[in-house]
């Protein structure tokens, strides 16, 4: 069963397109049939920088326990860095 409901955030970072790099400003996230990946549904996410058209996304779909475990590794990943390493720089 689609949920249809799309959660968005507003993001900084980059991403591997098909023309390269671009600057991203918005992830997309849902749950729902891929288009790819062999499932029946998918944590579907999308990085998005709608500025630049519908070209400028990269596309991810993830099983529920790979999201998940996504989730855990990102957690991981920031609690051994020191704080605000990876943060925007303050202007």
């Amino acid at each position: 069963m689609c949920t249809y409901l799309t959660e968005l955030a507003e993001i900084q970072g980059s991403g591997k397109g098909a023309a390269g790099y671009l600057p991203l400003t918005t992830a997309m996230v849902c749950v729902d049939h891929p288009q790819h990946a062999p499932f029946e549904h998918t944590v579907n996410i999308d990085f998005l920088n709608p500025a630049m058209g519908p070209s400028a996304r990269v596309a991810v779909e993830l099983t529920e326990e790979s999201a998940l475990a996504l989730i855990d590794a990102i957690r991981a990943a920031l609690a051994a860095a020191p704080p605000g390493l990876a943060s925007a720089p303050q202007s």
